[in-house]
């Protein structure tokens, strides 16, 4: 069952084969962890978050109609709308979070001085993405830290693959300018 696409998958699920979402969840939880973490601090609150996210999309399968796009583009929705609600609760305010994922910065091959300087260099790129544009930072995150290809992002923010470039180009020329 490993090998079937997630169309064939999410239609397994709703006929209530319990395998199915558990294939889902496995193939598309990373993702969402990095997505998650990368707009909430805390990474124990952003697990969390991911298994409500995932408890959303059990409850929610049974009406998932396939539209043309991906269903991790539905599924990066139900992430995105989840981070919005938990930040607007938080009055708005853009939470700094560290780019490396905990998996990373746990690798005990790594040299500390390594860990150190990777860790300093990404910071500042996470600081210098809270002073871009909303739209532009979510693409480069997308795009760049979660590795999503133009298309799967156009999909995924309800925008054109001529919009996605736009605003991943613009948003590195910002990304060069707040940097410098």
């Amino acid at each position: 069952m490993q090998d079937l696409s997630d169309a064939e998958l999410v239609e397994r699920a709703q006929d209530g084969e319990h395998e199915a979402i558990t294939i889902l969840y496995n193939r598309h939880r990373t993702r969402i962890f990095r997505y998650v973490r990368a707009r909430i601090f805390d990474t124990h609150l952003a697990q969390d978050m991911v298994g409500e996210v995932f408890l959303k999309m059990v409850t929610h399968l049974p009406d998932y109609q396939a539209t043309g796009v991906p269903f991790s583009a539905w599924l990066y929705r139900i992430a995105h709308n989840h981070v919005v609600n938990h930040i607007g609760r938080k009055e708005n305010q853009y939470q700094h979070v560290p780019l490396v994922m905990a998996d990373e910065m746990n690798r005990r091959h790594d040299n500390p001085a390594r860990l150190v300087e990777r860790q300093l260099v990404l910071e500042e790129i996470q600081q210098a993405l809270a002073k871009i544009d909303e739209t532009q930072r979510e693409v480069i995150i997308l795009r760049f830290l979660l590795g999503y290809s133009l298309k799967e992002v156009a999909a995924m923010i309800g925008k054109s693959v001529a919009a996605v470039k736009s605003q991943q180009h613009r948003g590195l020329l910002a990304l060069e300018v707040v940097m410098k």
